[in-house]
């Protein structure tokens, strides 16, 4: 072939960049999407299974409306909402001591606060037994006064709040820590007492990432089931919240245990959905 003039050449190799650059873009994105697809399909198809199983008994009606099932809906929504409320009480003032002030030894405080996160359920289980159990460190001195705590619907919520609090400590330590300081200096200038300005500035502005926090709270609570069976016993009524009546109803009555896996299943997506919806728009309205 004929050499071919210099310009041609160079739009030439101009265009085989582009077409080279071009080619690894679609590879990248083709494995993201890849990525993306089995990461969704390994979370969606356990969900997908279950109510496919479920759906054709047709005993979702009569599963729902026995007592067992009813009680277990109802101590899981009581002991849910009082691990959130707990959470929300000393979690608080925690994650905002903790992403303001700096002191010795916050770094093993950090640690121990994160540590229920990561801690397999049955090493938190028999903690808690062994602390508040009938023999534990603080159990035996209350067992004497006539004050028991395990095998208890306060058994229920310890441990729900042993492994769920830390996650909304976490994330409203990180929304503490994004708050303007200048803001509330502001505040202070104008008049505003330390009180006020953290209700009035601090807490809207950290609002959005707070929810998050306490949805992720109330959600980890709900699934809890190691450290609950350990250190709480499966008592219908009294202890047996809904993992662990799915559990109980695997072992005899596999339909029942897939239509309270559906049941929990909705319930769950019934309350995260819309609050994930609200965090959105409100992270959306304080930018």
């Amino acid at each position: 072939m004929p050499d071919l003039a210099p310009g041609r050449r160079a739009w030439i190799a101009v265009t085989e960049r582009r077409a080279a650059r071009h080619t690894r873009r679609r590879m990248g994105t083709a494995l993201l999407v890849a990525g993306a697809f089995v990461f969704t399909l390994v979370i969606a198809l356990p969900v997908l299974a279950i109510v496919a199983r479920a759906v054709p008994t047709g005993s979702l009606p009569q599963t729902l409306g026995r007592p067992i099932v009813l009680e277990a809906l109802r101590l899981s929504f009581l002991t849910t909402m009082l691990t959130l409320a707990l959470a929300l009480l000393f979690g608080t003032p925690l994650a905002y001591l903790l992403s303001r002030y700096r002191f010795r030894g916050q770094a093993l405080v950090d640690s121990l606060i994160e540590l229920p996160m990561v801690l397999p359920p049955a090493v938190a289980g028999i903690g808690l037994l062994m602390a508040f159990g009938r023999r534990g460190l603080v159990g035996e001195p209350l067992a004497s006064v006539g004050i028991a705590v395990g095998f208890t619907t306060a058994a229920v919520v310890l441990a729900q709040f042993f492994v769920a609090a830390p996650f909304y400590v976490r994330s409203a330590r990180v929304a503490f820590a994004s708050v303007d300081r200048e803001l509330e200096v502001v505040s202070h200038t104008l008049g505003v007492s330390d009180w006020a300005t953290f209700w009035r500035v601090t807490v809207p502005i950290a609002f959005p990432s707070l929810l998050g926090g306490a949805v992720m709270c109330w959600a980890r609570a709900l699934g809890e089931f190691g450290a609950t069976i350990m250190f709480a016993g499966s008592f219908p009524g009294r202890t047996q919240t809904m993992p662990l009546a799915i559990y109980a109803a695997l072992e005899s009555d596999l339909d029942a245990a897939l239509v309270l896996s559906v049941i929990l299943t909705v319930v769950s997506f019934a309350v995260l959905v819309p609050l994930r919806l609200f965090v959105g728009r409100a992270g959306r309205a304080y930018a």
